[in-house]
């Protein structure tokens, strides 16, 4: 009973602190949706200049409809994979030359376009399938990696660079001094951040999905999960960085250690399809890759949890890691 009211105690007044402070509203309210507005603007009339044809599985020269100009010709591998992407209007026309079937998405109007040439340049013996989807903008491509972008910044300097400033003005001395013990006052700084951070991300998208009706197949459960699960990850991370370290100076500069190459590695802006695969290897150690790839799969995919299982499983192994070792590091000095 005595440790919940520890617990309470120091909950609440990092609470008072954090909704008193009006600069950390305006940086983890306002910057969010200014970013998401923006990008809307920018990219919501993405009208591409070619038609880009889908083909599988190799392209046959013979034929006149391969020999049109201004036409971008893919070859592709997976038929499937390449099937989503006609979904969500990436292809605007699909054919496969060994089966003689072509896909067209009747939402797409480059897709009605690219079909009436295929039929004008004698491929009318190919077998029509047809299929229906909505585009996928940028905005909504890029929404993953903004809130978790967001996340991470809420996590790691609302937990670790308060943490030593708290050192460094000797709050935490005097914590020392009463009977609260290290576990509470570090269950409490976690506690706190998190629902903070899940109340502002939840908010954030929300917020503007009433506004720009965000592509999400998937479930908003298992969303929410997996965001709750990252923000966890990245708090722990944040407490490890901040167990022994006594200068701000030298916080920021081992956080901004952290939160660089999340912000160019983690898929936030763009993809890492063709980057090197050292890249991508070092980008599958960063918590806020498996947040993004976890949260896109699951809003544009429609993946369930099971589907992201190994991002989900990288999340609470790299939570663990941090908890215990930041734990063992801690002190209040």
């Amino acid at each position: 009973m005595r440790s919940f009211k520890h617990f309470s105690a120091v909950f609440m007044a990092r609470n008072r602190e954090f909704i008193r402070d009006r600069s950390s509203w305006a940086w983890n309210v306002f910057f969010p949706i200014l970013l998401i507005a923006g990008l809307a603007v920018m990219f919501g009339n993405d009208n591409r200049s070619i038609l880009k044809i889908g083909v599988y599985p190799v392209q046959i020269e013979s034929e006149p409809f391969f020999s049109l100009k201004h036409l971008q010709y893919v070859t592709i591998e997976n038929l499937d994979n390449a099937i989503v992407r006609v979904k969500r209007h990436q292809y605007d026309l699909l054919l496969d030359t060994q089966s003689k079937r072509y896909w067209v998405n009747d939402n797409s109007p480059n897709g009605y376009l690219a079909e009436q040439l295929l039929m004008a340049n004698g491929a009318s013996t190919y077998l029509r399938e047809q299929i229906s989807g909505r585009e996928v903008r940028y905005v909504d491509w890029a929404l993953p990696g903004i809130l978790g972008l967001n996340m991470m910044f809420g996590c790691l300097f609302g937990v670790g660079y308060v943490i030593v400033r708290y050192r460094k003005s000797g709050v935490l001395k005097r914590l020392k001094a009463t009977p609260l013990a290290a576990i509470e006052f570090l269950s409490a700084q976690v506690a706190s951040r998190l629902w903070l951070v899940m109340a502002i991300t939840l908010s954030v998208f929300f917020g503007t999905h009433f506004f720009l009706d965000f592509t999400m197949h998937g479930n908003y459960f298992s969303l929410i999960f997996v965001l709750t699960i990252g923000a966890i990850a990245l708090i722990t991370l944040g407490l490890l960085v901040a167990a022994r370290t006594a200068s701000e100076e030298l916080a920021g500069g081992l956080l901004n250690l952290f939160t660089w190459p999340m912000m160019v590695m983690s898929g936030v802006w763009f993809s890492l399809e063709g980057a090197h695969p050292m890249v991508k290897g070092a980008a599958q150690l960063l918590p806020l890759t498996h947040i993004v790839d976890a949260a896109r799969s699951i809003m544009i995919d429609g993946a369930s949890l099971l589907d992201v299982r190994w991002n989900i499983l990288f999340l609470i192994v790299f939570t663990l890691f941090c908890a215990v070792i930041g734990s063992r590091l801690f002190r209040w000095e």
